[in-house]
């Protein structure tokens, strides 16, 4: 059809696309058109409606397409039904009226609490210095749910360890309080005396290397990995596993989704929100198992 032809030439030509992309484009206008042929006698673009556009949508689902592959597919029209309507070819653009499916967020990957448990509650940690700080990290992790960059960045007068409360510097530069565990403090606080033994008070972060240096961002990613693999066989075990246990574990625990937004350092609910689905989608598996009509 020209006018694609001419759709297809604004792309590359005023917009600099890729051949690879023109030809994408291509491809999912030819595939409209195709459909549209076979639904409509004397098919042509300027005439669909959004009726027509919607059973595309059904009918690329029902194919098997991803959600992704889908949105591309509606976005393309609507690219070229704007250029229609700028061209002065079309009144009105029939892809508003278009709902496009939603890509379903993933379920945080976390650590079941027994896993938690049979960790920090065995001997998988050594006496020295590295097991010492080791196992504090973990715990502090767990205990806290902060994030890595949060935890790296924390100096020893952050912690409170006496009133079991630390600050840490979030996004956007926001500082928060976030209580932590007994056991955490006891964990930090046998850290902390074997550190300050061998390597001072002058270094004021909390968390050291085996030199005494700040800790970074790889070594602390390489301890949470290696305690985790002890306990859990899930495939990521990283500090945001140990954040989204800890966010998890609370919430089957009855803790109020606006604590844990505060604790976490959301900036709004929808963030936190998706802690909710993971205590749901446990509750269906339960619901499951136990009722005589599931």
């Amino acid at each position: 059809m020209q006018d694609i032809g001419h759709f297809l030439n604004f792309l590359k030509y005023e917009k600099r696309y890729s051949d690879h992309t023109v030809t994408a484009y291509e491809k999912d206008l030819d595939q409209f058109i195709l459909f549209g042929s076979e639904m409509v006698e004397d098919f042509c673009l300027e005439e669909a409606d959004h009726h027509l556009i919607r059973q595309w949508v059904i009918s690329l689902m029902d194919q098997g397409l991803t959600v992704v592959t889908v949105k591309r597919k509606i976005s393309t029209l609507r690219s070229l039904y704007k250029f229609l309507l700028r061209e002065g070819l079309m009144k009105k653009n029939p892809t508003e009226l278009v709902m496009v499916p939603k890509i379903g967020k993933k379920l945080p990957h976390f650590v079941q609490e027994e896993e938690i448990n049979k960790l920090m509650d065995t001997s998988f940690f050594p006496g020295d210095f590295t097991g010492l700080r080791d196992k504090a990290v973990v715990s502090l992790f767990y205990g806290t749910g902060m994030r890595l960059a949060e935890l790296k960045g924390i100096r020893m007068s952050d912690l409170q360890l006496h009133e079991k409360v630390v600050k840490v510097l979030g996004k956007r530069n926001k500082e928060r309080l976030i209580p932590f565990p007994a056991e955490t403090s006891f964990d930090l606080a046998a850290y902390i005396r074997v550190r300050n033994e061998l390597f001072g008070v002058s270094n004021s972060f909390l968390f050291v290397t085996d030199k005494g240096d700040q800790t970074y961002d790889k070594l602390l990613y390489r301890i949470v990995r290696k305690y985790l693999s002890l306990v859990t066989t899930l495939e990521k075990r990283s500090p945001h596993v140990l954040r989204h246990s800890y966010a998890t574990h609370l919430l089957n625990h009855g803790a109020d989704l606006n604590a844990i937004k505060e604790l976490l350092g959301h900036a709004s609910l929808a963030a936190t929100q998706v802690y909710t689905h993971t205590t749901f989608e446990k509750l269906k598996k339960i619901y499951n198992q136990a009722h005589p009509r599931a």
